[in-house]
């Protein structure tokens, strides 16, 4: 089993106007996560999913200007609908794991935590990655990039704001 190592955690949170167990579906139904779950301009693609403990969800990210890039989780802990824990890393068409395309000391493998608390009828998601077996130069280059993921998942978030208003919308009326 892989370990943590003492690089800082990245730690975002946000509150979504949505009830939880639609806040979980998005985050472990091939159908939703195919509509959100990606970098903004990137297209996410599910090719599988086994939502248990040693199931995977490999997927992948089409690029705008053409390729992609493939992840791949690899769940710990399903505890529906208040905590996922995966190994999560980079990967190949097949499922192997692979270095991060654009950063050679970028850690293999990190893991995430997300938990999913309702308060009033609103859902905060707060997502808590660590590197997991990381060298200090894998630890540095994450450390590093804290900036970069904030933004990042940000802009994810924000797309998984729109989804779930989308999704809440077309059940009204």
């Amino acid at each position: 089993m892989s370990s943590p190592t003492t690089s800082k955690p990245f730690v975002i949170s946000r509150t979504f106007v949505a009830p939880r167990t639609l806040v979980w579906d998005a985050w472990t139904k091939p159908e939703h996560l195919a509509r959100w779950m990606s970098p903004k301009g990137m297209a996410p693609a599910v090719t599988r999913m086994d939502l248990r403990p040693g199931g995977c969800y490999h997927y992948s990210l089409k690029m705008p200007q053409g390729g992609e890039m493939w992840g791949k989780w690899v769940f710990r802990e399903v505890v529906p609908p208040e905590r996922l824990v995966w190994e999560h890393a980079f990967s190949n068409a097949e499922g192997g794991l692979t270095r991060h395309p654009m950063a050679p000391n970028w850690p293999l493998q990190m893991l995430s935590v997300a938990t999913f608390v309702e308060v009033d009828g609103k859902t905060t998601v707060t997502l808590n990655w660590t590197t997991l077996n990381a060298t200090l130069a894998e630890q540095k280059t994450f450390d590093d990039a804290h900036g970069g993921m904030t933004g990042g998942w940000t802009g994810t978030f924000e797309q998984l704001e729109a989804y779930l208003a989308e999704v809440q919308g077309k059940g009204r009326g």
